[in-house]
């Protein structure tokens, strides 16, 4: 399956060794790159060992983990890259999760002015967000990417065999972006999902659902492709949820992105509800179908001044002026809402007293 946009060419497929050499033979490129991680070098790798052309690329491996995804990995990959003969006519093939595709994609940005790479994701995150929507960079100050730019990969290859080495905690990572996209589209989207067994995957079904989450995604990337306006659409829970996971990053409780945005979601149905009327049934059954999936984070009183400075440095605020978007109903989205601290203070209060 083929979804052509403005900006990549997207292919899911069951053919993966099929597909990249196809790739690699219409850009023939010099020079060619892996960039991977001890995961995805360890499971994910061996499915294309048996592509000749596999034999002749360099792999540039980095450590996982999002206190890894820095300036000091960038640096790592450009110093690899230049030592090992790129050229303005090298690709980078970006094999892992959210973090070798945003790290990845930064990387060739900016390497000797830009070179080209393309995107083939293995975690479910990584399959419906990082690697789609030309969103690339790091890490920076313990802000969630703080430094990037938007590029667009040349291709993008997905496969849900590499989703067989997941394990629960990562599926679900994936799954929330995935339930994010649904919220801010359609009812009959999010129904669709909410039906669907994620404790039970049918590989077959869910590479279908992948497809309809990322055709969703990009109609949002293509109506604003460097995120002025209805992009911030998918932006939902990702004010919070970047607050929650700069919390506890670099910590012992330390979470995935998706798993912060899950939580992220849950707090921005209550400002939704309460800031933009939210139908009141909606809004308690959607916030009981996340808590049953992905529980409550442990916050208390003494977060919540760290949790609203980490907020104040979301990147759709404006000046003094923190903005969230909100939904007013399934599909129905309300970007550049306007939130006071009171306000922030009020969620995290409510959140602390779910049950």
């Amino acid at each position: 399956m083929q979804l052509s946009t403005e900006y990549s060419h997207i292919f899911i497929t069951s053919e993966i060794e099929k597909s990249l050499l196809k790739i690699i033979t219409d850009l023939n490129p010099g020079k060619i790159f892996f960039l991977v991680d001890e995961n995805s070098r360890q499971y994910c790798l061996p499915v294309l060992n048996n592509t000749d052309i596999i034999k002749d690329i360099e792999i540039i491996e980095i450590e996982s983990g999002e206190k890894n995804k820095s300036i000091n990995t960038v640096t790592f990959v450009w110093e690899q890259l230049s030592k090992r003969g790129a050229d303005r006519s090298s690709l980078l093939i970006n094999f892992g999760g959210g973090i070798v595709c945003d790290l990845g994609g930064f990387a060739a940005s900016t390497f000797k002015r830009g070179i080209s790479f393309i995107n083939i994701p293995t975690t479910l995150l990584s399959q419906v967000d990082a690697s789609v929507g030309g969103k690339t960079g790091i890490n920076f100050l313990e802000l969630k990417n703080e430094i990037g730019v938007f590029n667009h990969p040349r291709y993008i290859l997905i496969n849900s065999i590499f989703l067989k080495t997941l394990d629960n905690e990562n599926v679900l990572s994936g799954w929330a972006e995935m339930l994010k996209n649904s919220l801010i589209y359609s009812r009959a989207d999010w129904d669709n999902l909410k039906g669907y067994k994620i404790q039970n995957i049918n590989y077959k079904s869910l590479n279908e659902l992948i497809s309809r989450s990322i055709t969703i995604k990009n109609y949002f990337v293509e109506k604003d492709p460097t995120e002025k306006g209805i992009r911030k659409a998918l932006n939902f829970g990702h004010t919070f949820g970047h607050a929650f996971e700069s919390l506890f990053m670099n910590t012992t409780n330390e979470i995935l992105h998706g798993t912060a945005v899950a939580h992220g979601i849950v707090c921005e149905l209550y400002l939704s509800n309460k800031k933009c009327l939210f139908p009141d049934d909606e809004f308690n059954d959607s916030v009981n179908y996340f808590i049953n999936i992905y529980g409550k984070l442990k916050i208390d009183g003494s977060d919540f001044g760290k949790i609203y400075e980490l907020i104040t440095h979301d990147k759709k605020n404006e000046g003094k002026d923190i903005n969230i978007t909100l939904l007013r109903d399934f599909g129905d989205v309300e970007i550049n809402k306007k939130c006071t601290r009171n306000e922030i203070i009020e969620v995290l209060n409510w959140y602390r007293e779910l049950s």
